[in-house]
């Protein structure tokens, strides 16, 4: 937290010179009680009262002080803003490695489950776009903010096939290559591809990553899995499925982006997590004032009204 006018902490000094003198003025009663008798049987008197009565009252006050001094020198906060017209494509692998179980409960499922966890994070005005593919491109919903028809899209997910790779990023940047925002500028835009295997079949991948940079659109990539995934192969054996790291983070580099690698579900989630609050937002400067002077007025409207009661008697 910043603030735009510092100096006016400096009323916060006035705090403690206020308990000081507090502390003084009880002092001065008690040598007052002692040197008058008839005081000290008003104070005998008083002395079934706890003393934290005494206390609450001036608290609240002096911590309301503390909040409205804090909102006079404006407050600043850094918040998650949503960009206009940003939009993004998840890429999602669904050929027939992706059903290696090597990530629980296999790696199709653990994506499922991540691009949904996405879904739920990002913000409502991202305009998010989806492609399906193995050994082509299966499944495309066009970025959009009504984001139920992505979930559909995931939900209909099925490993089987191979691994076009280059195909699925150029669908999804055809998408996204004539991107406007409401003023004619082009809108933020980026792809976040997960993939578990090598690029079997169509167009170089690396090309199109090529491409995005040029684009202006970075590519995420996220390679799943373990060296130890296998399949199991038509004739009942296994056949081994190992991710392919290097090629997705050439592809990240290449394109602007950033590469990741897990080996579980709970790494993918938090790696989709911190992409949905990368993507389509930016970080912002708020004034936060309002909260501490509402605060403020609630503490002292409930410090005085504590103070009044408990001094008319009512419990």
């Amino acid at each position: 937290m910043s603030f735009a006018e510092p100096l006016h902490l400096l009323a916060l000094l006035a705090i403690p010179l206020a308990i000081a003198l507090f502390a003084v003025e009880r002092r001065r009663r008690r040598r007052f009680a002692v040197r008058h008798p008839a005081a000290s049987v008003i104070a005998r008197a008083a002395a079934g009262t706890p003393r934290w009565r005494s206390i609450v009252p001036p608290a609240l006050l002096g911590l309301a002080a503390a909040l409205l001094a804090v909102g006079f020198a404006k407050p600043e906060a850094t918040v998650a803003v949503p960009i206009e017209r940003a939009s993004v494509v998840l890429v999602t692998d669904e050929s027939g490695s992706m059903s290696a179980q090597d990530v629980d409960p296999s790696r199709l499922r653990a994506a499922q489950d991540a691009a949904r966890s996405f879904l739920d994070r990002v913000p409502d005005e991202l305009l998010v776009g989806f492609v399906g593919y193995s050994g082509a491109v299966h499944s495309v919903v066009e970025p959009t903010t009504e984001h139920a028809q992505v979930e559909t899209a995931v939900d209909a997910l099925n490993a089987d096939g191979g691994t076009a790779t280059g195909d699925a990023l150029t669908s999804a940047l055809d998408r996204l290559q004539n991107r406007r925002g409401d003023d004619g500028t082009v809108a933020p835009a980026a792809i976040v591809l997960l993939s578990d295997g090598k690029n079997t079949e169509g167009t170089d991948p690396l090309e199109v990553a090529d491409r995005a940079k040029k684009l202006g659109v970075p590519v995420y990539t996220v390679a799943l899995g373990t060296t130890g995934g296998v399949v199991e192969r038509p004739d009942g054996g296994r056949m081994p499925v190992p991710p392919d790291p290097a090629t997705l983070e050439a592809i990240a580099e290449r394109s602007g982006g950033e590469s990741f690698a897990v080996s579980d579900g709970d790494e993918l989630d938090q790696v989709y997590e911190r992409l949905g609050s990368r993507i389509g937002t930016r970080q912002e400067q708020r004034e936060v004032s309002a909260a501490f002077v509402g605060g403020a007025l609630v503490l002292l409207l409930g410090g005085v009204g504590v103070g009044l009661r408990w001094r008319s008697g009512f419990a």
